[in-house]
């Protein structure tokens, strides 16, 4: 485990949390380690396809909500927004933060519908 620590310049008792439940991962220090191990984020965040909110594919994907708006040019509060459902999802923003995941478009606006109409207190 020390190995894979330093080769993901990530300290070995974030790993001991992770393993222990104790923590969950800043998805960019996941997706360092898992680039170490050659796998990818989909074979630890096992959420099917069906389920999955917006910020579930940007986890997936190995991005932060800042590295997303960067990579579609928009601001990281309108990502927030989007993510929690309480922001009107346009099909340009659809288009661009589809892209930028490589998902299909349908698949983010289902993403984002399931989103919308989440239970009261479930996080998006």
């Amino acid at each position: 485990m020390s190995d894979l620590a330093r080769m993901a310049d990530v300290a070995v008792s974030t790993i001991h949390h992770w393993e222990a439940g104790t923590r969950s991962p800043q998805i960019d220090i996941l997706a360092n380690v898992m680039k170490v191990l050659h796998a990818p984020i989909e074979s630890v965040v096992l959420i099917p396809t069906d389920h999955r909110y917006p910020s579930d594919w940007r986890a997936i994907k190995g991005l932060t909500q800042p590295q997303l708006a960067a990579a579609a040019h928009m601001p990281t509060a309108t990502i927030q927004r989007i993510e929690r459902a309480d922001y009107p999802l346009s099909d340009k923003n659809a288009q661009t933060i589809a892209y930028v995941l490589g998902i299909s478009v349908e698949e983010y606006k289902a993403a984002y519908q399931r989103a919308r109409k989440r239970p009261a207190g479930t996080p998006p």
